[in-house]
């Protein structure tokens, strides 16, 4: 996996179809190798569940909210961009 691959991370429950699903969806969409997927179950801190306990999933990137409960392919091809830019990737 490269350093410079596209960080997100997915807030989810365990046993969340939605979760499964834009988990799949992010995995599909995305070529292998150019992102990284880290998998926060929100059960496991009483902040996570106060914070995205009705939105879950909700998928970020580098703090900043992308989408919440289906994935937002507008929203992803934009903040992809704006990452590959930081990076000076096209």
């Amino acid at each position: 996996m490269s350093a410079l691959a596209f960080p997100l991370t997915l807030y989810v429950r365990i046993g969340c179809h939605l979760c499964e699903d834009m988990r799949e969806q992010i995995a599909e969409l995305l070529e292998p190798g150019s992102f990284t997927l880290t998998t926060v179950d929100i059960d496991e801190e009483p902040a996570l569940v106060q914070r995205y306990n009705a939105l879950v999933p909700v998928l970020e990137h580098d703090s900043q909210e992308i989408c919440h409960h289906f994935l937002d392919l507008e929203a992803l091809w934009r903040v992809k961009a704006g990452y590959n830019k930081r990076i000076g990737r096209k």
